[in-house]
């Protein structure tokens, strides 16, 4: 039986560190969360990131006589927090049936190369983990991290000792100051900066808040002549990408998405929390959300700076076909969570 020849040995395009490169630059599909830009990346060298929490207290400094003692500055207490980094790996491949036979799409005679197949298979896979982590921020946003599974990896709430916030905004009572109830939100979320900074609120809510939410008497007069930045009037259009409305801007967030046992949800806000919930976050901070990648569980990249995805292929021994191999490691993070606040309608 003769020998299966590996088109990538000599080829440096197909090596680790170019195949790495490669899916990085494949379009994300990741979803508004990712649009968002809330969860910036920083690639770390371990597995295990380590946060430094500083509770620093300003209090107001007292007048003394000229020439009498000054008041001694306050230490700020600190406590430090380690986490360990989901790994999440993938992997699929290449036989013979795969490219026997087959002609390349569009044409009639020419046969489909491997590499072509590859980059079809790694746009496919970088796909899955593009969703995944659009899931797992959404979660995080939420306050409890979920995995791919279902899982729940970790409650931020209860990892920093903090207590959620939640408001009911009891959408089915006509009466109900639904102006109050936003305010309500924002004063706690500015309350809770201590030191961090925010260019507005945003808020994600599922489609039965959205619906319960711009049917309100209160609100329906503001939102019929409401126009947002793209023209569009909710009169004639559909305005469920973005709605203001007293310090706070209404997002519908519908999204379904599959788990790793073949279930899928009704929509992002279903499983760990109540189907007519959102969350209301600020938008434009510095330390509030982080999206941390450690490196692939491989040899070449130990103790080098985490990317977002890495990929390789392998030839099988047996010949019978290319392993393409995928991994990721992030952890997103929600570093602050007395600034995420739960809406909730109870009617």
């Amino acid at each position: 039986m003769p020998e299966f020849i590996n088109p990538f040995d000599e080829a440096p395009g197909y090596d680790l560190a170019s195949m790495t490169a490669a899916i990085n630059i494949l379009p994300n599909e990741y979803g508004r969360i990712n649009e968002l830009g809330l969860f910036r990346g920083e690639g770390i060298a371990t597995r295990t990131p380590i946060i430094d929490i500083k509770e620093g207290v300003l209090n107001l400094l007292p007048s003394v006589p000229v020439g009498g003692p000054p008041t001694m500055a306050n230490r700020d207490q600190r406590s430090m927090k380690a986490f360990v980094i989901p790994h999440i790996p993938h992997e699929d491949k290449i036989v013979p049936e795969d490219l026997q036979g087959i002609r390349a799409f569009g044409t009639v005679d020419q046969t489909d190369p491997l590499a072509k197949v590859m980059n079809e298979r790694q746009m496919k896979m970088r796909m899955k983990h593009g969703q995944t982590l659009e899931f797992m921020r959404i979660s995080a946003l939420k306050g409890i991290l979920v995995d791919g599974a279902g899982v729940t990896l970790y409650n931020w709430f209860t990892e920093f000792g903090v207590t959620k916030k939640t408001v009911d905004f009891v959408l089915g009572t006509s009466t109900t100051d639904v102006g109050a109830k936003c305010r309500e939100v924002v004063r706690w979320i500015k309350k809770n900066l201590r030191g961090e900074s925010m260019t507005g609120v945003h808020a994600l809510v599922s489609p039965t808040f959205w619906d319960k939410f711009i049917h309100h008497a209160e609100v329906r007069e503001a939102y019929k002549y409401f126009e947002n930045k793209n023209g569009k009037n909710p009169l004639r259009e559909d305005t469920r990408e973005g709605f203001k409305f007293h310090g706070i801007t209404f997002e519908e967030y519908d999204a379904t998405f599959t788990l790793a046992d073949g279930t899928t949800t009704a929509d992002a806000f279903s499983g760990n929390v109540s189907e007519t919930n959102g969350t209301a976050f600020p938008l434009g901070t510095r330390e509030t959300f982080a999206n941390y990648y450690a490196p692939a569980n491989w040899m070449e990249t130990v103790n080098t700076r985490g990317l977002e995805l890495y990929s390789r292929q392998v030839t099988a021994d047996d010949g019978s076909g290319v392993r393409l191999i995928t991994q990721s490691n992030p952890l997103p993070m929600v570093r602050r969570p007395a600034l995420i606040v739960e809406l909730t309608t109870s009617n």
